[in-house]
């Protein structure tokens, strides 16, 4: 009995290594380029906005950014109710 828990322990050690998450690579950086995408799209639309109150921007580059910044909020919404909601949904699994 004790040989097969030192086997498992083993191979759970060898293969930890190859399902561990590599924070450099595209696969699992996801979710952080989202965010930064996110906060950067805020970012430019904020300043459009006030390069536009002091006569640096023209409106129609302050409608754009308007709606690319409502859009990105919108979108940053839904995701989160999605995740509220699966979320919700495993709290109602029988355990």
């Amino acid at each position: 009995m004790d040989i097969a828990n030192n086997i498992a322990a083993q191979g759970y050690a060898a293969s930890r290594p190859a399902t561990a998450p590599k924070p450099e690579s595209p696969e699992t950086g996801g979710l952080h380029q989202a965010a930064k995408s996110f906060a950067d799209t805020l970012r430019e639309g904020e300043n459009i906005a006030m390069q536009s109150m002091t006569g640096g921007a023209d409106p129609h580059s302050l409608v754009q950014a308007l709606a690319q910044t409502e859009l990105a909020v919108e979108t940053a919404v839904a995701v989160r109710n999605k995740v509220v909601e699966a979320y919700q949904e495993i709290l109602r699994m029988p355990v």
